[in-house]
């Protein structure tokens, strides 16, 4: 009786441990954290020619966590197992364009937004096609585990309905998609307008791609934490507070973006 008592005592212990899943002391103790991303990413975070992980959220991390002694390790991972590696505690944090969802929302700690997003639709423009209803019957191309796919699977109407056997093309990485479109294997591809300006502004020829605007909802950016890992989402918030306001965080965007991009933490800082 006295060793189910004690077996009861101790995983209830564990238990409580866990839902507290308060890593951050021991982040601050060890001056690091490791942060999930999908390497292919620009301009979010990605890996350059020279090898090295770059990019606007790596700016931003880096900038945050400078604050607290902390240096951030930069993890590629494959993003559709994001979540996954954050639950097995391989990386610390998904911190690479990570858009808030409700989905999403039921398994990891969010921290505020402090970028704004939109889903696009980019095709060739000599495919002309100028509109989500000239995809009828065409071939999406979408990221895996990607926010894009999961608002055309909750908002069919308004393009999954229409492609082609009403199943998108997925993709590990937005690279390999606009290979596959530029070779005309995809019609189009529904992706980050982040990820779709950048790209289509630095390709040789910017003018060969088409992006349309679509009815999706707005997204909004933020870094996701372990369910119940409040204390490194307040920290990240109160660093991400901190450099909206000396003027760090606009620095970065317009490094990145040019005159292309909309924070809602810059919003309230001009309000």
């Amino acid at each position: 009786m006295f060793m189910i008592l004690l077996s009861t005592s101790l995983l209830s212990a564990c238990s409580i441990k866990n839902s507290d899943n308060n890593n951050w002391n021991s982040i601050k103790k060890e001056h690091k954290v490791v942060i999930g991303l999908d390497a292919t990413f620009v301009p979010m975070g990605y890996e350059n020619q020279q090898g090295k992980i770059t990019g606007f959220d790596v700016d931003v991390a880096n900038a945050v966590f400078k604050q607290y002694d902390v240096k951030p390790i930069f993890q590629p991972i494959d993003w559709s197992m994001n979540v996954t590696e954050l639950r097995n505690n391989t990386i610390d944090l998904i911190w690479n364009g990570f858009s808030i969802n409700s989905q999403r929302e039921k398994v990891v700690n969010f921290t505020k937004p402090y970028l704004s997003n939109d889903q696009v639709l980019v095709t060739m423009r000599d495919s002309n096609i100028n509109s989500l209803n000239q995809m009828h019957n065409k071939t999406l191309g979408v990221q895996a585990g990607s926010s894009g796919l999961n608002e055309l699977n909750n908002n069919p109407k308004i393009l999954k309905d229409c492609i082609k056997n009403r199943t998108p093309v997925l993709y590990n990485s937005f690279t390999n998609a606009f290979i596959d479109l530029s070779s005309r294997r995809v019609d189009g591809l529904l992706i980050d307008s982040t990820y779709a300006n950048y790209y289509v502004r630095h390709q040789k020829n910017p003018k060969a791609f088409a992006i349309k605007h679509t009815n999706f909802p707005k997204e909004y950016f933020a870094v996701g934490a372990r369910k119940g890992d409040y204390e490194i989402t307040s920290a990240i918030n109160k660093g991400l507070d901190k450099i909206s306001k000396n003027g760090e965080l606009k620095k970065i965007c317009q490094k990145w973006f040019g005159k292309e991009y909309e924070s809602p933490l810059l919003n309230k800082q001009e309000e």
